[in-house]
């Protein structure tokens, strides 16, 4: 980091393998639900966790004291904002194989006509260098823990460990066409993602596995009681896209009697810990079965709307203490990984389905990105600066115009949702290492999983 960017990092290294580094920033917004702005402020952490957080005191308190490791701290400088990394609660990443292809459909004809036949032919080597390449790309814009739904789970758990990122990584349930009719083969991809889960869960301090059947319309009933069962039993994720369009819910209630969330109600899937993404076309009593067993929420604004498939309801959900994140969804139906405009996205739209202009804060819109992706998660370690927190950390420069003027501090996360952006960010940690410095992701060789991913894209199109 340049005396002109994010600050200078010299690392304190313990003789017991930890670390202790004080953090000292021109602003830090810990997004732990206070609404509480230090300037200046400090984040103290001690290997890859956050021990303490708040305004900057002098002098730098001695380690050893606190029965940390070391007998002193090293000390960063960030010349402008230090907030949690951002969590990206619903994503295909290594969709990067497939941006821009089959534009200006919908849903149904994208994933019928364009996806599902190109993915039928992905090698473990493409799902590893396209989930390569989106790393980099997320990790610029700041977004450290991203949940991840796809195929060749492996290769794509590889590329995370590599660069660095953190990730929970649900094992895909969708037979691709082209697949030989098995009347075992949910009972064999189970075992597939079982397996991983006892070989990977954990990895590295950065990787969860969890279990992401596609939808209900696409996978089997009895297929998706079965796996949320096994979900229960390892206390892992239960990913699922829920109530995506109204013709998927139209259909699903005139073929079973019931909406969905009620069918996965009644077939103990919600005993699962659930996030189910989308969930545009809800009605009030599956809002009121998603609280009754505490069903979390990935919201996908730009996604559904570049797909047309509707606005959410998300100020109800909130309202009705629905935990909500934000995500992505993946880079080519979006089409890129960028949270900052979702979060701004996200709160236009609900104050114009509302018909409120104070229907969603700036203080909220931020926390979706942050603690309320974290808290969707089940992982209240993550999106937040708070003792016990991971150091996931992003440094924004605030020498821009964007936060110009700066009266108070409600104008800091004002300017941050309404005028800043992803353009801003300059260094991001992850468990505190760094992962991008001055702006460059320096964990991913860039231009070969650029190279790698364009040809491997032209090699699908073609099939």
């Amino acid at each position: 980091m340049s005396e002109d960017g994010g600050g200078t990092a010299v690392r304190y290294r313990a003789d017991g393998g930890g670390s202790a580094v004080r953090y000292r920033a021109d602003a830090v917004l810990p997004c732990d639900g206070s609404g509480r702005v230090f300037r200046p402020g400090r984040v103290d952490v001690v290997g890859d966790t956050v021990v303490a957080v708040g305004p900057e005191p002098d002098p730098v308190p001695d380690a050893s004291s606190a029965g940390w490791p070391g007998s002193g701290w090293a000390e960063v400088r960030v010349r402008g904002l230090l907030l949690p990394g951002l969590v990206n609660t619903h994503c295909h990443s290594p969709m990067t194989l497939f941006r821009g292809t089959g534009e200006n459909l919908p849903l149904d004809r994208w994933l019928g006509e364009v996806l599902w036949p190109r993915e039928a032919h992905l090698t473990p080597e493409d799902v590893y260098w396209g989930m390569t390449l989106a790393v980099a790309e997320l990790l610029r814009f700041g977004v450290t823990t991203t949940c991840e739904m796809y195929f060749f789970e492996d290769a794509l758990a590889d590329a995370v460990v590599a660069s660095g990122s953190r990730a929970i990584v649900t094992g895909g349930f969708l037979r691709l066409p082209g697949h030989t009719p098995d009347p075992r083969w949910w009972e064999r991809r189970l075992d597939a993602v079982v397996d991983l889960h006892a070989r990977r869960h954990g990895e590295a301090g950065r990787l969860e596995i969890g279990f992401g059947p596609h939808a209900a319309y696409t996978v089997p009933m009895r297929v998706l009681a079965a796996v949320a069962d096994v979900a229960v039993e390892r206390d892992a994720l239960f990913h699922i896209h829920v109530a995506e369009t109204s013709g998927e819910v139209d259909s699903y209630r005139a073929e079973h009697g019931r909406s969905v969330p009620a069918a996965l109600a009644d077939a103990g899937v919600f005993e699962a810990r659930t996030v189910a993404a989308h969930s545009v076309w809800l009605s009030d009593e599956d809002i009121a079965l998603y609280r009754r067993h505490d069903v979390a929420v990935a919201h996908c604004p730009q996604s559904n709307a570049k797909l047309a498939s509707g606005v959410a309801p998300l100020v109800t959900l909130l309202r009705e203490g629905i935990r909500v994140g934000l995500g992505t969804d993946g880079p080519a139906s979006n089409n890129d990984l960028d949270l900052w405009e979702e979060m701004r996205l996200a709160a236009l739209l609900a104050r114009l389905r509302d018909g409120d202009a104070s229907a969603l804060s700036a203080r909220e819109a931020i926390e979706l990105a942050t603690r309320g992706g974290g808290a969707a998660l089940g992982r209240e370690d993550l999106g937040v600066l708070s003792p016990g927190s991971k150091a996931d950390m992003v440094a924004m420069t605030m020498d821009d115009p964007a936060f110009v003027p700066l009266h108070e501090d409600s104008h800091l996360v004002e300017h941050l949702v309404w005028s800043a952006s992803s353009r801003l960010v300059t260094d991001v940690w992850v468990g505190g290492r760094l992962v991008v410095e001055d702006g460059t992701c320096v964990t991913v060789d860039v231009a070969e999983a650029s190279r790698q991913v364009e040809a491997r894209s032209r090699r699908l199109a073609a099939v």
